[in-house]
């Protein structure tokens, strides 16, 4: 009796601790569970505390990066956080706007999409990586703003290119969070929705309706500044850009909710083109969502050039207003198709481009480019498309008053064999009969 009493208790801190680990491993147990997997200890994964939270975007796992063919592991709002759970309805209404209907939902490749950059520090410190699929038209267009901010708007002592070079890894999350919040702003321009995933799932398939694993668990944040929306993405930013966090899905559901499902669907008036093209399994941006990306505005003809609309039509104010970033388009199979003017002339020198239905980024250093017809004589432009065999930004020279290219153009009107670079083709768009110099770059065709 006297020994039992002897006998050491547990203290009921430890007894607390020992339950809130308990606790810790059934949750990370359910969310493996849910993606198919199965765990065998409770080491936290690389890049994330025990509670959920992602590590700063200035700290690094240890140890090499997954393979890119691993399953993602999830990125997770802690639990508690507050935001609005999506409803059923307001699942269909998304899978409804970009497929056209309850049951198409984000091939492989979209689902690992994120905002990947390059080496900090690098030539290419300011790039972001781009696969050759359908999500590269969403990321070069937030590359565009990228650039603009890094360029134009940031306080920093280096200048010219130097300004995307002299990047560090904190800075490119600064420039993405600012992107993706001046994107974002400019859907509304009164309140922006940021959508992040939490641990479980609030919406269930039903009728018409199917799951897909992310959908269903997305918490909806909403801020009336964009100051404080761009805040919470930075403090969130491996929600974004790290590996398995389905950072450009959160993007564009973003786009979808900041604009409102209803506007969207105004936006795109009655032909009910939902907003992705699927193709033999490939999955694209339309013309809409391009639109969207660069103006803020669904609306499937606000991109394209001929004439304006009347006075108070739909789409009339989005055409005669420059923005910040511009957009250039040439296609072989299309090549009378042309760009609005506003677009093709930009408030600065940064557009986004669609060559042949492949996009990338091109842009000049000179603020005032476009701001003075003497700027405008000889100039260098810089390309850049997102694909990671690339290992510098393209250098080119633009001389508009030379008439060798139209001279070479009417010599070639005979021949079938040669083709100028898309490239080429896009930058005369804007600048007519323009002469392009790659400067010892091999073209892009």
């Amino acid at each position: 009796m006297g020994e039992r009493e002897a006998e050491p208790t547990m203290p009921q801190t430890e007894l607390e601790e020992i339950t809130s680990k308990l606790s810790d491993l059934n949750k990370w147990r359910e969310i493996f569970s849910f993606h198919g997997l199965e765990i065998s200890n409770t080491t936290p994964q690389p890049g994330q505390g025990s509670a959920g939270h992602a590590l700063p975007a200035d700290k690094e796992p240890v140890g090499p990066p997954p393979p890119r063919s691993a399953v993602p592991r999830p990125l997770l709002m802690p639990s508690g956080t507050a935001g609005q759970h999506v409803s059923l309805e307001m699942a269909m209404g998304l899978r409804k706007l970009l497929f056209g209907n309850g049951f198409h939902h984000f091939s492989c490749e979209w689902a690992n999409a994120c905002f990947r950059f390059r080496e900090p520090h690098s030539d290419l410190a300011y790039a972001l990586e781009a696969g050759k699929g359908g999500t590269r038209a969403i990321l070069m267009a937030v590359q565009a703003h990228i650039i603009k901010y890094l360029l134009f708007i940031r306080n920093t002592e280096y200048t010219h290119l130097e300004r995307l070079c002299q990047v560090s890894r904190q800075e490119q999350g600064q420039a993405l969070a600012t992107a993706l919040a001046d994107m974002l702003w400019a859907t509304a321009g009164s309140r922006v929705v940021v959508c992040l995933t939490s641990t479980a799932s609030h919406t269930t398939a039903h009728g018409h309706y199917k799951a897909d694993s992310l959908t269903e668990r997305i918490q909806l944040f909403e801020f009336s500044e964009k100051a404080a929306a761009q805040q919470f993405i930075f403090d969130h930013i491996d929600c974004f850009k790290g590996e398995g966090s389905h950072g450009v899905i959160l993007f564009l559901y973003s786009l979808l909710f900041s604009r409102t499902l209803e506007r969207v669907q105004e936006d795109l008036g009655c032909t009910a083109t939902p907003l992705l093209k699927c193709s033999f399994g490939s999955v694209t941006c339309t013309q809409a969502l391009l639109s969207l990306l660069l103006t803020g505005c669904a609306s499937p003809h606000k991109l394209d050039g001929g004439p304006e609309p009347r006075p108070g039509s739909q789409g009339g104010e989005a055409r005669q207003r420059r923005g910040m970033v511009g957009y250039l388009r040439w296609d072989r199979a299309q090549p009378e198709q042309q760009v609005c003017a506003a677009l093709r002339t930009p408030r600065l020198p940064v557009w986004l481009c669609s060559l042949s239905g492949r996009h990338s980024v091109l842009f000049g250093t000179d603020s005032l480019l476009l701001s003075h017809w003497r700027a405008e004589r000889v100039f260098h432009l810089y390309f850049y498309n997102g694909q990671r065999e690339r290992t510098e930004t393209a250098w080119l020279t633009v001389d508009t008053h030379s008439h060798l290219w139209e001279e070479d153009h009417r010599e070639d009107s005979s021949s079938t064999g040669k083709r100028h670079p898309s490239l080429e083709m896009a930058i005369r768009t804007k600048w007519a009969g323009a002469t392009v110099s790659w400067n010892g770059t091999e073209p892009f065709f």
